[in-house]
């Protein structure tokens, strides 16, 4: 075990043999480091942590542009479970960094890249890669071996299903899977159990994604009528403002049965 003397760690921190913690590091209290976990310079944790082994947090981005000189920086929350083998490269974007919100599961062999933002209570599975400056929603699920390239966004309770990979933004609610990327319908179990939506509101929600992946029309004509439909609540603008603000478009691939 090597722990720097002027790493910060908090009341009841566990450390279990072989973990490795760097000087400018903060770990904050309750935490578990299983063993060979690695944390390093410019970490900062959150209290409830659990991390599990052989896990690295702080590494360098494996980014040619990433600038030699600069301090990386990673700030994660509270109650995480991080499990066996995860990778969490610092960022280096000034104002963004890497950043993990709460209450977040990530499985083994996930590999964040810098500058990612991952928001609360998301489930990042079994060896997904995400590359940088890529955005996860509250409460998205990204299942196994799932791949987000560079900038990518994925909305808030939003599914993407094993083995997708994605070159652009996924939009709240909805599921995306399959080779190449595409819409599958929504993602109603959150919508019901944590959001506690209305039937109205569910059909509101449908059509809107009904307009815009079936109705052949351009997504700012596909915007402009779902501003004209009924049903004006927070979820509908919540998926007006995603996608108005797709810097580089949504998928936009509908799945249909063979």
């Amino acid at each position: 075990m090597s722990v720097s003397p002027k790493a910060k760690i908090g009341q009841n921190v566990e450390i279990k043999p072989f973990v490795y913690i760097e000087d400018d590091v903060e770990i904050g209290d309750n935490c578990t480091l299983m063993p060979g976990v690695s944390i390093l310079n410019g970490t900062r944790i959150g209290k409830g942590n659990v991390i599990h082994q052989n896990t690295v947090i702080g590494a360098d981005p494996q980014d040619f542009h990433a600038p030699t000189d600069h301090k990386w920086r990673v700030i994660i929350g509270d109650n995480n479970v991080i499990r066996e083998n995860v990778v969490i490269a610092g960022g280096y974007r000034e104002g963004r960094w890497t950043e993990i919100g709460s209450n977040n599961f990530l499985m083994d062999r996930v590999h964040l890249c810098h500058d990612v933002h991952l928001h609360d209570n998301t489930v990042i599975g079994i060896g997904v890669s995400i590359a940088g400056e890529c955005t996860v929603g509250k409460g998205a699920l990204l299942s196994s071996s799932a791949l987000l390239q560079q900038h990518v966004r994925i909305g808030r309770y939003a599914l993407v299903q094993s083995a997708c990979c994605l070159q652009k933004d996924v939009p709240p609610f909805v599921i995306m899977g399959g080779q190449p990327a595409a819409y599958h319908g929504i993602y109603a179990k959150p919508l019901q159990e944590e959001l506690h939506v209305s039937e109205d509101t569910m059909k509101h929600i449908i059509n809107a994604y009904r307009i815009i992946y079936t109705g052949n029309f351009s997504i700012e004509d596909a915007i402009a009528r779902i501003k004209e439909q009924p049903g004006n609540c927070d979820e509908i603008q919540s998926i007006i403002k995603f996608v108005e603000t797709a810097q580089y478009g949504i998928c936009r691939n509908i799945h249909t049965e063979d």
